[in-house]
Formats: structure tokens, C-alpha cells, sequence
């Protein structure tokens, strides 16, 4: 039994998919064209079915033996079930029936691409250059391989030509975003923008690529301008309020960014990002209470996010509850034990709770992390001058100094430590040093060693230097 079934809308393809079904079940042989044939192939690739897809495929080149579009559809799903191989073979198959077909050689790169052979695929996407009118998806294309590689200037070039192609593909403004931001070209990513706007001034992810480029370029006005126009193109978009939010908190606008933040909410369900942005707002307005629960909820759907953790533990220590404080920041420093931050936390909970020795410990790990942490260097310091170890606070101070070798903090430090342990000639060298760097400064000397104003000498090289300067 023959039957001639044609695909044509979508409800001539579920029907074609029906008859089709009918056909195996019943082991029979119905006959379709080729556009029925290819709606269903769709139909099961759509439905992340490659083997039915494939099934179809061998059902419809028995029967339209010279058709090439089945070849390349076999080709591309054996590609995505990483038959290398066995697609290769598919396409050369395509090309002896049909040698001109720019799409084979499209296909035939992106093979090569996933294979990691880069030459190859360059060299099949330039041939597909040449007889394929698909000359923006071969440029996509393109700017991915030359991504694989690293060459990220290369892949620029081949997007720009993508959008000059069709201004409304979306992944190749963000391909594009992502390029500028790894090349940190953020300048030049404004410009393009801009220029891309005056093209289309509805795009709203152009204008959302540029508060970005003006946000990483701590330019938080025009970002915050920029955000607002791509919600004002598309209410629905989350990310440009989220990322308006985080505009707002660096200009200390923290009450404004928890509603925007809120908004969020009428676009997409609550997300654990959102709840700790927002409970770092409410930490910054001191309403711990308030920043705990919403770091609670953070964790309730994110139980990895280690700043969130750490905020609930930032708002406990601002109660003085530093005991209770340290579980939580250890929470933290179990998903990121590289954190300088979450270490700093620990290091201070544990000097006010008086673990001297495991507070110098943590103290060790901030400035091994974070060697030009300034604050780290001057508490892991006074942990052994409150103790009289001066020998010990001098050997951190002189540690700090070689990392951060024009900090003024740094040096008053070592001086007044230095004074405290007998070596005036050392004191007194380091002592110019430290007025060499920040002459205005020298006011952190007498307010760690306050005895010091009374020395005629010390105030004769500190006027040397401030009435200089």
C-alpha cells in the first residue's frame, strides 16, 4: 500500500508525523515527498530524538535516493552525537550529488571545528564563502572558530560582518559583547555600540551591551541611562534591571537598587543572585535583620553561593555576635577557601573572640592571597606588637613593604615599630622613606606612638619634608 502524504503547515506536519507513526506500527510502506519527509525529520530533531530523525532519514533516501538536504540533516545530527566520522561520509556523499552546495562545506567546518582541526574548518568556511548565498551564518561561524582559537581580534572582525549582515542577531551581539570584554576594550565596544544605535535605536540588546561596556568602565550614570532604555524597549528584561541594580549599589544608591532589584521578580522567579544583592543593600543601610533573611533566602535556592553565606555572616558580626559569625564565614571559605575576603572575616572574628594563634593563621592566608591588602598587612602586624612581639610585627611590616613598596601606611608603621624596639637609626631611615612617599601622611606615626610628638629630632625631618611639599 502507497500513499502520497504532503507537509505544508504545522498541522500538515503533526499529520505527517501521525501517518508516518501508522507506518511503522502497521510495517507498511506509505510514500511521502521530500517536504513531508523533511517535517518530520524537524519534528523529532525538535524533540531532541536523533535516532527517530535518523530512522526517517534512511526511510526517506530510499525513496528520494538523489535529494541532498537528507544527507546534510544526517550529517548534522550524527555531528551532534559526535559521529564525526559518520557525518564526514554523509556530506561527501551530498557532494558528489551535488558539488556546488555551499551549505556542505558550512557543515563540513563546523565538523572540523568540534574536531579541534581549526585549519580545516577555516579553509571549509572560506569555500562555503563562495557558492553559499548564507554568508551570515558562514561568518558566525567564523568568529566561533577563530573564538576556539584565542583569536579574539579575528573574531570581532567576522561578527561585525554578521550584524552588518542582520542587525537583529541576537548571539552575535553577545559574541560581540563577550569579545570587547575579554580584549577589555570597553571603549571601543561604546563606540560600536553607539554607532550600531544610530542604525537601530530599538535594539535593545545594544543598548544593554552598552551600559555594560560603560559599567565595566565604572561610568555608572550613562550605565544606569543605558539600562534604562533597553527596559524601556523590552519591559520583560531581567537582566537590565539586575544589572541596573548593581549600577545604583556602586553609587551608594542602595534603597533605589533594592527596588529595582524587586522588579526583577515581575519577570522571572526569585533567584538566589538577587536575594544577596539585595541583602548587601540592606547590610550597607545597616537593616541587618532585613540583609540576613534575604541572604537566607539566598542560600535556600543556592546553597553554593558562598557570598551569600558570608553576608549572613557579616550581619551577625555587626552584632557582636562573632561566635555565631565564624560558622557562617566558614560556610563560605568551604566553596571558596581562596577568598581573601571571607579570610579577612575569619582573621578579625578570631582576634575579637581572643584565638590569638588562629587569628594570625587566617591573617597569614589574606595576605598570602591578597598581597596588596594594605588593612590586612597593618592588623596581621598589630596582632604581634600588642603582644611585644616586635621582632615579628617588624619581619610582617617589612613582608608588606616589599609588596606594596610605595605604601606611606606601610613605612609609619614599621617607623613607629621600629622606635618601639630600640632601633632609632632604622626608625629614622625608614622614617624619611615613609615622608619621601606621603609626606601628608605622617600624622599615622603619632597616632600609633603618640610619645613621638615630643621628639625634636623626628619633628625636625617631618618639617623638612612637609614644608617642602
Amino acid at each position: 500500500m502507497e500513499e502520497e502524504f504532503d507537509f505544508g503547515s504545522p498541522e500538515e506536519q503533526k499529520a505527517s508525523v501521525n501517518r508516518y507513526e501508522e507506518m511503522i506500527r502497521n510495517e507498511d510502506q506509505y510514500f511521502f515527498d521530500s517536504i513531508a519527509f523533511e517535517g518530520i525529520i524537524d519534528f523529532y530533531t525538535e524533540k531532541n530524538d536523533p535516532i527517530k530523525a535518523l530512522q526517517v532519514i534512511s526511510f526517506a533516501m530510499n525513496q528520494h535516493p538523489f535529494e541532498t538536504s537528507f544527507l546534510l540533516k544526517k550529517a548534522q545530527i550524527l555531528a551532534t552525537l559526535l559521529e564525526s566520522e559518520a557525518a564526514l561520509d554523509a556530506l561527501s556523499q551530498a557532494e558528489i550529488l551535488q558539488p556546488s552546495d555551499g551549505d556542505i562545506n558550512l557543515i563540513r567546518g563546523s565538523i572540523y571545528a568540534n574536531m579541534g582541526l581549526f585549519s580545516e574548518a577555516e579553509e571549509c568556511f572560506y569555500k562555503a564563502l563562495e557558492n553559499s548565498d548564507n554568508k551570515e551564518d558562514i561568518y558566525y561561524q567564523l568568529a566561533g572558530l577563530f573564538q576556539l582559537q584565542g583569536n579574539y581580534e579575528r573574531g570581532l572582525y567576522y561578527l561585525k560582518k554578521t550584524l552588518h549582515l542582520n542587525q537583529d542577531n541576537q548571539d552575535a551581539l553577545y559574541e560581540l559583547a563577550f569579545c570587547y570584554d575579554v580584549l577589555n576594550k570597553q571603549e571601543e565596544s561604546i563606540s560600536f555600540y553607539t554607532a550600531f544605535i544610530d542604525k537601530d535605536p530599538y535594539s535593545y540588546s545594544a543598548w544593554y551591551n552598552l551600559g555594560n561596556a560603560y559599567h565595566k568602565l565604572s561610568q555608572f550614570e550613562p550605565a544606569i541611562d543605558a539600562y534604562d532604555y533597553a527596559i524601556l524597549i523590552k519591559e520583560n528584561f531581567s537582566s537590565a534591571y539586575f544589572n541596573k541594580g548593581n549600577s545604583l549599589v556602586n553609587l551608594d544608591k542602595y534603597a533605589e537598587a533594592i527596588e529595582v532589584y524587586k522588579q526583577t521578580f515581575e519577570y522571572e522567579p526569585p533567584n538566589a543572585d538577587t536575594y544577596c544583592a539585595m541583602g548587601e543593600c540592606y547590610e550597607k543601610l545597616e537593616q541587618m535583620e532585613t540583609a540576613r533573611e534575604h541572604y537566607k533566602k539566598a542560600v535556600k535556592l543556592d546553597a553554593d553561593l558562598a557570598d551569600a553565606w558570608f553576608g549572613i555572616g557579616v550581619t551577625l558580626d555587626f552584632e557582636d555576635r562573632y561566635f555565631e559569625s565564624l560558622h557562617f564565614y566558614k560556610k563560605a571559605l568551604d566553596i571558596d577557601d581562596s577568598n581573601p575576603d571571607y579570610w579577612f572575616a575569619i582573621a578579625d572574628a578570631r582576634y575579637k573572640l581572643g584565638q590569638i594563634e588562629e587569628s594570625e593563621f587566617a591573617y597569614d592566608k589574606v595576605v598570602n592571597l591578597n598581597p596588596t591588602d594594605i588593612e590586612a598587612w597593618l592588623d596581621y602586624s598589630s596582632i604581634y606588637y600588642e603582644r611585644k612581639k616586635l621582632d615579628e610585627a617588624i619581619q610582617v611590616m617589612t613582608d608588606a613593604i616589599q609588596a606594596n613598596p610605595q605604601s606611606a601606611e606601610l613605612f609609619y608603621r614599621l617607623v613607629a615599630y621600629l622606635f618601639a624596639n630600640g632601633q632609632y637609626n632604622e626608625a629614622l631611615n625608614f622614617l624619611e622613606l615613609a615622608l619621601a612617599f606621603g609626606p601628608e601622611k605622617h600624622h599615622i606615626l603619632f597616632d600609633y606612638l603618640p610619645q613621638l610628638q615630643g621628639n625634636h629630632l623626628i619633628i625636625d625631618i617631618i618639617k623638612k619634608y612637609t614644608e617642602e611639599s
